[in-house]
């Protein structure tokens, strides 16, 4: 196994004003205490390609109901790999829980960003059986998985990221 990155809180100021904007005015306390509990990504078993994002927070969703979850987690990786987002397997499985952009893309150079790369993961329960999800704080609720990936012979590209979504989108 290539050993390629490591996983990073943000800084309390950073994932506070993530926070805020996800849930609106919450106590400094309170915001202090989510960020200390949070648990950085890891893997179950040696075997797993993927990293287990765990819940900063508990949270239900009913069919059709969506969630915007600050992360207080960043990546850093080398340069050519990736980090891809997906739903943790059961709770797709069962829930039919999807990320909103189907795949989340964490580009190497996010890590530099203004908002120090702080990862969000939105997601939705689409269950077509009317099932309702609950996570609790501290559980798996999402899985990361680190890719190397190639470009083309003429690729020329210079430019420096400075932002989240959208920021990469460049005129052609």
């Amino acid at each position: 196994m290539k050993r390629i990155a490591k996983f990073h809180k943000v800084s309390e100021k950073q994932f506070a004003e993530g926070w805020r904007d996800s849930f609106g005015e919450v106590s400094d306390a309170e915001v202090q205490n989510i960020y200390e509990n949070i648990r950085l990504p890891k893997r179950a078993t040696a075997g797993s390609a993927g990293y287990d994002f765990f819940s900063p927070l508990s949270f239900e969703l009913k069919p059709g109901e969506t969630i915007k979850i600050p992360t207080g987690i960043r990546a850093e990786m080398e340069c050519g790999w990736v980090l891809k987002l997906y739903p943790r397997s059961g709770l797709g499985f069962k829930y039919r829980l999807q990320l909103n952009n189907t795949v989340g893309i964490i580009d190497s150079d996010y890590f530099y960003s203004d908002n120090e790369g702080h990862i969000f993961i939105k997601i939705t329960n689409a269950s077509n059986e009317g099932k309702t999800v609950q996570v609790e704080a501290g559980t798996g609720f999402a899985q990361g998985i680190f890719l190397e990936y190639g470009i083309t012979m003429d690729d020329d590209v210079e430019a420096v990221r400075n932002g989240g979504f959208g920021s990469t989108t460049g005129k052609h």
